[in-house]
């Protein structure tokens, strides 16, 4: 079972305000960097094998922070581009409430599955959550079933991800919320991912602490299984 771990920036000058996708030099403002070293401290319990962030750096700088808490963190911070923000193409640096005029807003909104933006380097949502997944599912094989790794991205991209654990059409991605420095974590197994946490801001993390490694095949199994009538937890 490879636990995924995926987080969210923290908070920028420009969030909730302006579309700022890939503009560069566009780091945590303070209250970001609050966030961060709250969420640093929160993780601090778990063993984390690698670290791999968007190349952005308001993710990298929240990625920074995860690494310089708790012992046993590795050394450095890992890049995927594959995880950066979605490509907004003509609409990168416009202000959100310009853009909600714009009859391509009401598709991202109710039919994201068809939404391209604008421009020669505009993205669509379902590319975004292919390189997005794809890129997921390349580090779950490279480090291995056991593991248990953070991956700093951004809120659609996370939101897309989210998506495809379910097994949802992309069309419900804007029935998620992610805020900032949010945690939301998913367990994949060769069957299936498990949604454990989502859009988690606050609380211990004990429950997701590595189990011992299951000894017969009964037991693997039931890592794999749904817990019928709901479990008992952990």
């Amino acid at each position: 079972m490879t636990l995924v771990l995926l987080v969210r920036h923290g908070l920028t000058a420009t969030t909730g305000n302006v579309l700022t996708g890939w503009t560069p030099g566009i780091s945590l403002d303070d209250r970001g960097r609050q966030q961060a070293g709250a969420l640093a401290a929160r993780l601090a319990p778990l063993r984390l094998d690698a670290i791999v962030s968007s190349p952005l750096e308001r993710c990298a700088e929240t990625a920074e922070a995860v690494a310089a808490a708790g012992d046993g963190r590795p050394a450095s911070v890992l890049r995927d581009e594959r995880l950066g923000e979605c490509h907004y193409g003509e609409w990168t640096g416009q202000p959100l409430k310009r853009l909600a005029r714009e009859p391509l807003w009401r598709v991202v909104q109710a039919h994201p599955g068809a939404a391209r933006f604008p421009g020669e380097d505009g993205e669509s949502i379902m590319d975004m959550q292919h390189r997005a997944v794809s890129a997921i599912r390349d580090w779950n094989a490279r480090l291995g079933d056991r593991a248990t790794y953070l991956v700093c991205s951004h809120g659609d991209v996370i939101k897309s991800v989210i998506v495809d654990s379910l097994g949802m059409h992309i069309d419900m991605l804007q029935r998620i919320q992610v805020d900032p420095c949010s945690l939301t974590a998913i367990r994949y197994t060769p069957l299936r991912p498990f949604l454990l946490r989502m859009n988690d801001t606050g609380g211990g993390v004990d429950g997701l602490a590595r189990p011992e490694p299951a000894r017969s095949r009964a037991a693997a199994r039931r890592e794999t299984d749904a817990a019928v009538g709901g479990g008992a937890g952990g």
